[in-house]
């Protein structure tokens, strides 16, 4: 079953341009959308691993200051995206960078740490770029970055609520299109927040909803055992990884 990765890149450069329009007030002093300034890694996302159906789609919450805000790609740790994926294209700069939180693009020597567990696992598991988006694809739920004067990251459900109300109306559109045009099997939330948008966004469609444990450094539980966990999870949700090596 294929899909149309072509549509999937329209709905994400409307989100993009619409979430641009939206205004944030402190404590967020800027707010970056790698939709605009790293879209055409993320196009090359879309066109090389968007044109199937019937997958597990993983949804994250937002774009990590060291990931997706670099390179364009859901939880897009640098050396995964460039050497695993096989993706690396121009990365422009926003407007109104914090000066702690320099977008360099693939020149970047940070590691999101969520980004390189994510990939890791897929990596690790499944061997081939290929193999894993022929069973799963990752997308963010709201495609902002938040950060705080400070250059602390804020994430989107700490903003107000009429900033969250705005934001959100823009990302379940956003979910549901591409949800209708890739058909996934399984919506799983990558944490607590982004399976209740998720369920939220997605009812009444008639597509399961779940959630693994976020690969976040700052939750205990994902720094002890996340792989076990969220493999523990997946199976849970008829998820199976059991003709995989390991």
């Amino acid at each position: 079953m294929t899909a149309n990765p072509a549509k999937l890149l329209e709905i994400a450069e409307r989100l993009g341009r619409d979430a641009d329009r939206l205004a944030f007030a402190p404590p967020v002093t800027h707010v970056y959308n790698p939709l605009r300034y790293a879209r055409r890694p993320h196009r090359l996302y879309l066109e090389r691993f968007g044109a199937r159906r019937g997958r597990v789609v993983l949804v994250g919450m937002n774009p990590g200051p060291w990931g997706m805000a670099q390179t364009g790609v859901p939880f897009g740790e640098v050396e995964r995206v460039r050497d695993w994926m096989e993706i690396e294209a121009e990365v422009e700069r926003p407007a109104g960078e914090h000066p702690k939180r320099p977008i360099e693009g693939f020149a970047c020597r940070r590691s999101e740490v969520s980004g390189r567990r994510l990939w890791g696992w897929a990596a690790d598991r499944f061997g081939s770029a290929e193999r894993f988006f022929d069973r799963f694809f990752a997308l963010n739920y709201c495609p902002l970055v938040f950060m705080e004067a400070s250059g602390r990251n804020r994430t989107p459900d700490k903003l107000p609520a009429l900033e969250r109300a705005a934001l959100q109306a823009l990302c379940d559109e956003a979910l549901r299109d591409t949800v209708a045009e890739l058909e996934p099997r399984r919506v799983i939330g990558v944490g607590r927040f982004a399976e209740q948008r998720a369920a939220e966004a997605l009812r009444g469609l008639g597509v399961p909803v779940g959630r693994i444990l976020h690969p976040s450094p700052a939750s205990p539980a994902a720094n002890r055992a996340w792989v076990e966990t969220i493999e523990r999870e997946l199976a849970a949700q008829d998820v199976s990884l059991s003709d995989l090596p390991g």
